[in-house]
């Protein structure tokens, strides 16, 4: 399959680098090319790109400015000289994170997440009335049914899925996670968390508890979360 890609950054060097990669990869189409993120604002919004190489330090707008402000925004690899913004990319749930100069090698690894990425979203989609989907874990294919789902905790470049009895490690985001989950019955109640409502068994102050397990409620999404958690199913005198 070939993935749709745009370059964002500001320095042409940088720019003509990835153009190159990306021709060598062999299954990225280069949709345009964009020396600040503001630019490419019309092409990002027409939902035609399907993967993001975003500077970070860029004038007027920094890639990480422009990504939050995205209300869809697509699975994104951040291109950059400056490493300490590392974790601040991942928290924005970003594939990866390349600190210039990389290598081709390096440069391939992080687009075959993409890659990975999309042809399982093609596998879950043929599967989309079932109660199961699938991600790669331990080099192979599990299959997850909700059902069993606790929760799902995005660490850096990976997401782990909690289970009763095990849990498996994914390198996807919790965006691509939460795509595959029934908005009924999941609810995303952190930048870092989706739990299960079903397996809820108390919640205190800003802190969900599942079994053994706390999670932490964000403070901007705690009264929505406590609307949907509660909503007809809060008894009072």
């Amino acid at each position: 399959m070939n993935i749709n890609c745009i370059i964002i950054d500001d320095e042409p060097l940088a720019r003509k680098g990835l153009r190159e990669y990306v021709a060598d990869a062999g299954f990225l189409t280069l949709l345009g090319e964009f020396d600040s993120a503001l630019a490419a604002t019309e092409l990002v919004s027409s939902g035609n790109v399907q993967l993001l190489f975003l500077d970070i330090q860029m004038p007027r707008i920094t890639g990480l400015d422009f990504f939050k402000s995205l209300r869809h925004p697509p699975p994104v690899i951040f291109t950059t000289a400056y490493p300490q913004f590392a974790l601040e990319g991942f928290e924005v749930n970003a594939l990866d994170y390349l600190v210039k100069p990389f290598s081709f090698d390096r440069f391939l690894k992080a687009t075959l997440k993409a890659k990975e990425y999309y042809e399982i979203r093609e596998t879950n989609s043929q599967e989309a009335a079932s109660d199961f989907f699938f991600i790669k874990a331990d080099n192979r294919l599990v299959k997850i049914q909700y059902d069993e789902i606790l929760f799902a905790e995005a660490l850096q470049n990976y997401v782990t899925i909690h289970t009763p009895g095990k849990k498996y490690m994914t390198y996807l985001t919790l965006r691509a996670v939460e795509d595959y989950l029934p908005a009924d019955k999941f609810l995303k109640v952190h930048k870092s968390y989706i739990v299960a409502a079903s397996k809820i068994d108390s919640i205190e102050t800003n802190d969900i508890r599942i079994g053994q397990h706390h999670i932490p409620i964000s403070r901007n999404q705690k009264d929505e979360v406590m609307e949907k958690l509660l909503k007809n199913r809060f008894l009072k005198r």
